[in-house]
């Protein structure tokens, strides 16, 4: 179950809608573009009773500016992004370091956190995204869907994106699954279509402009998780094996049978991962770590 959202202030009159659940480490999820918390529907279990981070973990689950329950207008840079999520921790009285995991745009704004609010990570997990910036090609089509979302509307963003989103064909994750590939496409494309133009437009542009991140991940020195869909398109594993070979001590973890959505696909291989991860955090705690419960 979903909890229900509270409005935390991150500065100059703006609040950004967060969910919660848990106790212990926070545990950051951010979702990807242009989506909002109901991509991490299946990592909730993590902290419920019974869950493998029960007691241990603190998930925090924002929408960024302009998404979801977040009021816009969404914010014009993956680094003033990353400076919301940073303000939303104070907001919230996390005063210690947490553990930042995104995917896709959200994996950009978790690099941008672990190179300008360093202090504020005790690891990162990038999922389903990279660290380089875009070439000419993927630059001018992400300037073009921004046009079209404006003559369109959203709905012409959903269509473009939702088949590239999850893996295809008779071995994919969720095929003959309970939750089918429809329901999760019908999730992904409600909430694009939800999403407003401007907000679109104005993070297509984000993305288009963000930077090269592959000299600042070589700085990195968190604990850090990668991991990818074997089928994503978008960001396929030699994105991550390239960041693997950059951030110092990364471990990849490609999970079969999954696309560009790997935590929405298949969330009990995700969760294994993640939960893997922030116990070894407990298990090599660095300074400014919580105590193991």
């Amino acid at each position: 179950m979903i909890p229900a959202p509270r409005q935390v202030p991150v500065g100059a009159g703006r609040t950004l809608a967060v969910r919660e659940a848990g106790a212990g480490l926070p545990v950051v999820l951010l979702h990807g573009f242009p989506l909002d918390h109901s991509m991490w529907r299946g990592q909730w279990g993590l902290v419920a009773p019974g869950g493998p981070l029960e007691g241990r973990a603190r998930l925090v689950v924002p929408d960024l500016a302009g998404f979801g329950g977040s009021p816009g207008p969404a914010r014009p840079t993956i680094a003033a992004m990353a400076d919301d999520v940073a303000a939303l921790l104070d907001g919230l009285g996390i005063g210690g370091p947490a553990v930042v995991c995104g995917l896709s745009m959200g994996g950009y704004v978790t690099q941008h956190l672990a190179a300008r609010h360093r202090r504020r990570l005790a690891g990162l997990v990038l999922v389903d995204t990279k660290l380089e910036a875009d070439g000419d090609e993927a630059r001018r089509a992400r300037y073009d869907l921004a046009d079209r979302v404006s003559r369109v509307g959203s709905r012409i963003a959903a269509e473009a994106m939702v088949p590239r989103l999850v893996a295809r064909g008779p071995d994919a994750a969720i095929d003959g699954a309970a939750r089918g590939r429809a329901e999760v496409e019908d999730l992904l494309r409600a909430t694009i279509e939800a999403t407003g133009t401007d907000t679109i437009r104005t993070a297509l542009h984000a993305l288009a402009e963000r930077p090269d991140m592959t000299a600042a991940a070589a700085a990195f020195d968190l604990p850090a998780l990668l991991v990818v869909g074997a089928e994503d398109t978008i960001t396929p594993p030699e994105c991550l094996e390239r960041a693997r070979e950059t951030i110092p001590g990364a471990v990849l973890r490609i999970v079969p049978r999954c696309g560009h959505m790997t935590p929405l696909e298949d969330p009990p291989a995700f969760n294994a991962e993640l939960a893997a991860f922030v116990e070894s955090l407990f298990n090599s705690p660095r300074p400014g770590l919580p105590p193991a419960p």
